[in-house]
């Protein structure tokens, strides 16, 4: 595996182990050792996924303390455009995103607590799978608005939940991270 660290401090993009002979594919996305060598958390208390179609946006969602989460994700089918925003009050980057493109059999991104979460579907369906370190608290599920922060989503006519539409926007909000 290997880690390339991104300009937000605790996010990495994972480059996991591919192995490929005439059965198939064999893929090795988490390791505790390697993810503990680099001070990340590896105590993951739910595994989840979405199955999404071509120019959905999902999100942008976290968790509020003190159930918030570190995120594992990657794409098991398709392909997605994968967008965090750093809401941590005291971090040089904060209310600054990064996107990443994430293809299955390929990289993933480790997300530590204090970032809202989203993608959007590139391919005809994608497949994401999140590991988090917290179980889901419906009362503290929240998210900002998709299309508040900043980022230049690359679709004409997204398709979203009336829940991602309904958050406030990054300027409203008022960050407990």
């Amino acid at each position: 595996m290997k880690f390339h660290e991104k300009p937000f401090t605790g996010v990495y993009e994972i480059e996991g182990y591919n192995a490929a002979d005439a059965r198939g594919i064999f893929v090795k996305i988490f390791n505790k050792d390697s993810f503990e060598s680099k001070g990340l958390a590896t105590g993951f208390c739910e595994n989840y996924y979405s199955v999404s179609k071509k120019d959905v946006i999902r999100g942008m969602h976290f968790q509020l303390p003190p159930f918030s989460h570190c995120k594992l994700v990657y794409v098991t089918e398709g392909e997605i455009l994968d967008v965090i925003i750093d809401l941590r009050r005291k971090s040089k980057t904060f209310g600054r995103f990064l996107s990443l493109n994430l293809k299955a059999l390929g990289n993933a991104v480790y997300i530590p607590e204090g970032f809202a979460h989203g993608f959007l579907t590139l391919s005809p369906s994608a497949t994401v799978l999140y590991q988090v370190t917290s179980v889901h608290e419906p009362s503290a599920d929240s998210g900002i608005r998709w299309d508040s922060f900043g980022f230049e989503w690359p679709v004409s006519s997204p398709v979203l939940s009336d829940r991602d539409q309904s958050f406030i926007s990054f300027t409203e909000f008022q960050s407990p991270f």
